[in-house]
């Protein structure tokens, strides 16, 4: 592609990113699938301007409310390339000259605009701390109160690209020789700080190509995540229920850290995407002590009531509102795809009640959210508690992590923020 057609993507991609009812990516995916003219060098390049352009969503509308701007796709990029990007008036003209696939030709507003733009920083001393730090007005409050005076700090790391973290499936392979195999590959990786079986990959890569990953050695999985996982200390030979499988990526990591030696119950009431997990379980070797039981299936329904104080552990890592992936997922800042806050808190109480009378005398109730609201996690173990006066809490142990509970954040840990609390049911 010409570069001007990769502005014309780009702005063409943004309308579409604004007006999908879907998530990010896969309005993304969308897009590029049926223009498979577009090389994978262009492909990049326009997935990781439209990402950066929703990153800086606010200052952009704070800048074009301030100089009275139309907000349209079309001014969102031209903002974006003059205030970020610091793109010459020439280069302007250059890339919309309107030729074949290239945007139309500047108008004379818009040559005005680009003159006013010029010279300015995409942050300006007027904006307030929430538009500096592209939070939410519908989460500012919240997240002010529970981070105080560390509030812009704290946001402000969320405004940075995530890491590319990997897993290392310890039961087929240990972190060091997967490690090498990966350098082998072109692959540079790190050890994670918090996470023993956690890989950090020093740039991009293309996993796919790579034999650890042929040999079922890795997954893609953030730091934040596999700390979940490790919170629940799996041991071989228990009885574990994931809850909330999902696509089975914690159900893999318990899996891995049990040895192939005991059960593990995956649920969850999407079948599909519980569904993908188990080509991944047989691909890391360890399908045999994995049961996928989908919540659809009304027998599987009446299986859990008869599972009372069966299970060592039982692991939620509930649906929740995923402030905690704004790193990755810039447009949920702004946009709800599923239930809002209050339905969740009110899903992540009822998922407590059903899944808790699995634990056993002794055992632990493991909750986890990929949020930052208190209502999702202090409230809502606190509220927990309350109704079962059998539960307790059980501190985790690395005090760096938080205590009691585990909070983790991009500028604290370099992870996505997650939360995880450890329950355990009172011994008879």
């Amino acid at each position: 592609m010409k570069p001007q057609a990769r502005i014309q993507a780009l702005i063409e991609l943004l309308d579409k990113v604004q007006n999908s009812r879907i998530p990010m990516d896969g309005t993304c995916g969308d897009y590029f699938r049926p223009r498979r003219y577009i090389g994978a060098k262009d492909r990049a390049f326009i997935a990781e301007t439209i990402y950066e352009i929703v990153r800086h969503s606010a200052r952009i509308g704070w800048w074009l409310e301030r100089e009275a701007i139309e907000d349209t796709p079309r001014n969102r990029v031209i903002a974006f390339m003059a205030l970020a990007q610091k793109t010459e008036s020439k280069r302007f003209r250059d890339l919309f000259d309107g030729s074949s696939y290239a945007p139309e030709e500047l108008t004379d507003e818009e040559r005005e605009i680009i003159e006013r733009l010029k010279g300015q920083d995409i942050l300006h001393n007027d904006m307030p701390a929430a538009i500096r730090a592209e939070c939410p007005a519908l989460y500012e409050d919240k997240l002010k109160a529970y981070f105080g005076d560390n509030f812009e700090t704290e946001m402000s790391a969320m405004l940075k690209p995530a890491t590319l973290d990997l897993r290392v499936n310890t039961y087929l392979a240990p972190r060091d020789k997967v490690m090498a195999f990966l350098e082998a590959d072109g692959v540079k990786t790190t050890k994670t700080p918090y996470s023993h079986h956690g890989l950090r990959c020093d740039s991009k890569a293309y996993l796919s190509r790579t034999k650890a990953f042929g040999k079922g050695w890795i997954e893609i999985q953030d730091e934040g995540s596999q700390l979940i996982a490790a919170q629940c200390n799996a041991q071989p030979g228990m009885q574990v229920l994931d809850f909330c499988a999902g696509a089975g990526g914690k159900t893999l990591a318990l899996a891995a850290a049990m040895q192939k030696k005991g059960r593990i119950v995956a649920m969850d009431n999407d079948e599909r995407r519980l569904s993908r997990g188990r080509e991944r379980y047989r691909k890391a070797g360890l399908a045999d002590i994995i049961e996928v039981r989908g919540l659809e299936d009304e027998k599987n329904r009446k299986w859990l009531r008869r599972q009372k104080e069966s299970f060592d552990i039982v692991l939620l890592d509930v649906p929740c509102t995923g402030t905690g992936t704004w790193r990755r997922n810039p447009d949920m800042r702004w946009r709800t795809y599923g239930p809002n806050l209050e339905e969740l808190t009110t899903i992540q109480g009822e998922i407590l009640d059903r899944a808790a009378p699995c634990v056993k005398p002794g055992g632990k109730l493991v909750y986890a959210t990929c949020s930052l609201l208190p209502d999702e996690n202090e409230m809502q173990v606190e509220a927990f508690l309350a109704r079962n006066g059998d539960f307790e809490i059980m501190p985790i142990e690395n005090a760096e992590l938080g205590q009691p509970f585990m909070r983790l954040t991009p500028h604290r840990h370099a992870t996505d923020g997650f939360f995880a609390a450890i329950l355990t049911r009172k011994a008879a």
